[in-house]
């Protein structure tokens, strides 16, 4: 991977579009006025086996004419290719000429009627996994102009700790992560916070929806779960692997891997997200090729600005890639301060 100059982390300024005054209304416009459902006129999907029964779709969205790396697009927690900051990534992407590949992960979406197993927020081998599958295929013609990994929420959390691999895609150019959970034990803790029971109780259900147990005890235990650190604890870490919640979000958490990756990096976040603490945005050391911008108001996965009809996240990504000759040059420029 070629890696950038180095760039200082820029708190910007964010005007939000009345009346989505705040974290909170800012978080919950995409479920309260979501945009368009689809991306474009067609979109193909494909099966990406992963060797062990398994298997991933992904939706595959094309511009007119390709004259930019391919944007690989993974969705939040609970999510999926459909989820509406996914949509609207791929449409701005598609509109300035990307391919976009929305990768639905283990058990998501329409992957999951394919698999037995379940992500996480560090299971970075599964989209290894589709890096490759593209790659193996020539006649698609995806990882050509190279890739650009971006993830949303636990997906952005996923794309940073898959770029700092050392084995990672040599085809990737960049990364990019919006509200990303880079501190994963700081972001359980915050939704125990009693102004936050509402989201929480509404997150743990989806969570438990989605889960699929392998025995009774699994059962038990997701059923038991009253909160999104017992689920963890109880459910996702002995699944996979970890010693308790504690342990899986030491190793999964990608705050402390950012500095070590050897791409251009952008890290997106709002002060004012309900859902993560901006304290792990802020404490990360400076390196060569990463930006962090910290909007001063925005939601969790909300950049809802006023002046435009497309998310200030999506704008700030596309300007930011344009800067390295990645996409096309997009208004308002990127406040982008080097050292």
């Amino acid at each position: 991977m070629a890696s950038s100059s180095a760039v200082s982390v820029s708190r910007l300024p964010f005007r939000p579009r009345f009346p989505w005054i705040g974290g909170d209304l800012q978080t919950l416009r995409q479920v309260l006025k979501p945009g368009p459902q689809v991306v474009g006129p067609g979109t193909e999907r494909r099966v990406v086996p992963l060797g062990d029964g398994d298997a991933l779709v992904v939706a595959i969205d094309r511009p007119a004419q390709q004259r930019h790396p391919t944007l690989v697009l993974v969705h939040g927690l609970t999510g999926c290719e459909g989820s509406p900051p996914v949509i609207a990534t791929a449409r701005a992407a598609v509109l300035r000429g990307h391919a976009v590949v929305r990768v639905n992960l283990r058990g998501a979406g329409p992957s999951a009627p394919l698999c037995r197993g379940t992500y996480h927020a560090g299971r970075v081998e599964d989209l290894a996994s589709v890096l490759q599958a593209l790659a193996a295929d020539p006649a698609a013609d995806l990882v050509a102009p190279g890739v650009v990994l971006h993830g949303i929420s636990l997906g952005g959390n996923q794309v940073l700790k898959l770029a700092a691999e050392p084995s990672s895609e040599s085809r990737v150019r960049a990364v990019v992560s919006v509200s990303a959970p880079i501190d994963l034990r700081a972001a359980s803790k915050r939704f125990l916070a009693p102004r936050n029971w509402l989201y929480h109780r509404w997150l743990l259900g989806r969570m438990k929806a989605a889960a699929m147990p392998w025995s009774p005890a699994e059962a038990a235990a997701i059923a038991s779960a009253n909160t999104v650190w017992e689920f963890d604890d109880r459910f996702i870490a002995p699944r996979h692997g970890f010693d308790g919640a504690e342990d899986y979000y030491a190793r999964c958490s990608a705050a402390p891997l950012v500095p070590t990756i050897q791409c251009p990096a952008l890290l997106i976040h709002a002060e004012t997200d309900p859902w993560i603490p901006a304290d792990a945005y802020h404490a990360l050391s400076p390196a060569t090729g990463l930006t962090v911008l910290v909007a001063r108001d925005g939601g969790h996965v909300g950049f809802h600005a006023a002046g435009s009809p497309e998310a200030w996240s999506d704008r700030q990504t596309f300007a930011w890639l344009a800067a390295l000759g990645l996409s096309a040059p997009t208004p308002p420029p990127l406040d982008v301060r080097r050292r």
